[in-house]
């Protein structure tokens, strides 16, 4: 299957330019995506795009990824309602860092003729003068070619920046420069980027004409131009966000635990697309899978086959049984050898916005038994007084860690800390932890 026919039936193709279908039959073709560095890890709107990467590679042409030094000083105004703060440049160069070693996970650098290759567009920009700029790139589009696009016009009642204004020149020439020493031959990207795309192909052929003026007629163009469909949801609202804003690739930002759930929790009616867009599982697979959901929704095996391909390839494998053991803590499934599996990060957001009491290491050592930890010591947070505390324990009502007591006299220090410092105490249904620190 040639790369156009799998983005065709992924329904993972938007826009291209005549040729570019007849570009990718004739050789193996070189094409990039351009990544904004204004944060330091890229978030799973970006992973649409990556996969466009991702599958022209499988399909035996050559990925570039183009981290923007440069641009990213500036600031595409692409969809934007207004100018986006400066960013410092080492901030800008640590953002580089992490959005590297992101995309080094889904392409392959090391695979021959068609291996990935990374480019920092500060490498050819930072020692380009004002004026050097305005002779090559300046002089071939006109100020009406630009304030034709898209996201020029929906800037002009507002205000926009000469700065954001000539963001597009900035990315042609990207492109232009792509072209001449690296021999890429299309750009891709979102839908929203169409406009900036294709002014890079318009720079390069009329800088490979010498052609400053508008051409009128038929044109022949020997760079291309390919996007891929916004995703939103069945709602028409857009993919991508959770409650607490960005869903991150970066651990650190975004807990696996929370990257996992975000795919399980995903509406069955946007599954239909999320599942061609964002895995690597073949056609039949993904038929088959919709045919047993379809049977027994609420397994939510299409969720599931979602959340451990993107989490596996995002996270690593370790890390995404990690997150469905922290999954079978939500649902009450756990087992004392999951909860000690956990590191505290995960924990914290598992049991986040559970009641918690925190009491001294001191108090804890001379805490007598479990029936005056969970009513005395815990100063009846858990349970107002002995009595009650005793006649839960003798309901077996309570339990330790996800295991069940009834021993009033169990001496606290047969109880493991979670995490060095965590009690997980059920009261019926319901969960309160204790933070012994």
């Amino acid at each position: 299957m040639s790369f156009i026919e799998e983005l065709q039936w992924r329904g993972m193709l938007h826009q291209m330019m005549p040729g570019t279908a007849e570009q990718l039959d004739k050789e193996m073709t070189s094409a990039y995506i351009g990544f904004d560095p204004t944060a330091k890890s890229l978030h799973i709107g970006n992973l649409a795009t990556i996969m466009l990467l991702v599958h022209l590679q499988r399909a035996g042409h050559k990925p570039y990824a183009l981290v923007g030094g440069a641009t990213g000083m500036v600031g595409d105004p692409s969809g934007k309602s207004a100018e986006r703060q400066f960013l410092d440049e080492n901030i800008l160069r640590e953002n580089q860092e992490g959005i590297r070693k992101q995309l080094e996970k889904f392409l392959d650098f090391n695979t021959g003729a068609n291996s990935a290759e990374m480019v920092n567009n500060y490498d050819w920009f930072k020692d380009f003068g004002f004026l050097q700029f305005l002779r090559e790139v300046g002089k071939y589009l006109t100020v009406n070619y630009m304030s034709s696009k898209d996201s020029v016009k929906n800037r002009i009642t507002t205000g926009i920046s000469y700065t954001e204004f000539t963001y597009q020149l900035l990315q042609g020439y990207d492109f232009y420069h792509l072209y001449k020493h690296k021999g890429v031959k299309i750009q891709m990207g979102g839908s929203d980027q169409w406009g900036n795309i294709t002014t890079g192909t318009e720079l390069i052929r009329r800088k490979e004409n010498n052609d400053g003026s508008d051409a009128e007629g038929d044109v022949e163009y020997s760079a291309y131009a390919l996007t891929t469909p916004l995703v939103t949801k069945a709602d028409g609202t857009k993919f991508g966000k959770s409650e607490g804003g960005n869903v991150w690739l970066d651990p650190n930002m975004t807990s696996p635990y929370e990257f996992y759930q975000f795919w399980i929790n995903q509406a069955d009616e946007d599954c239909k697309r999320l599942i061609r867009v964002f895995t690597l599982l073949s056609k039949e697979e993904i038929e088959k899978l919709e045919a047993q959901h379809a049977e027994a929704p609420h397994l939510r095996l299409v969720q599931k086959a979602i959340a451990e391909d993107v989490t596996t390839r995002v996270h690593g494998k370790e890390q995404y049984e990690l997150a469905v053991k922290a999954s079978e803590v939500l649902y009450g499934k756990a087992t004392l050898e999951t909860l000690q599996s956990l590191d505290e990060n995960t924990f914290k957001k598992i049991f986040d916005g559970v009641p918690q009491t925190t009491i001294s290491k001191v108090d804890f050592d001379a805490c007598p038994s479990l029936l005056d930890l969970i009513s005395v010591t815990t100063k009846g947070e858990i349970y107002p007084s002995k009595g009650e505390a005793k006649r839960a324990l003798q309901g077996n009502a309570v339990s330790i860690n996800k295991v069940k007591t009834q021993d009033e006299k169990l001496a606290v220090s047969e109880i493991s800390l979670l995490s060095g410092k965590y009690i997980l105490i059920g009261k019926g249904k319901k969960n309160h932890i204790v933070e012994v620190g």
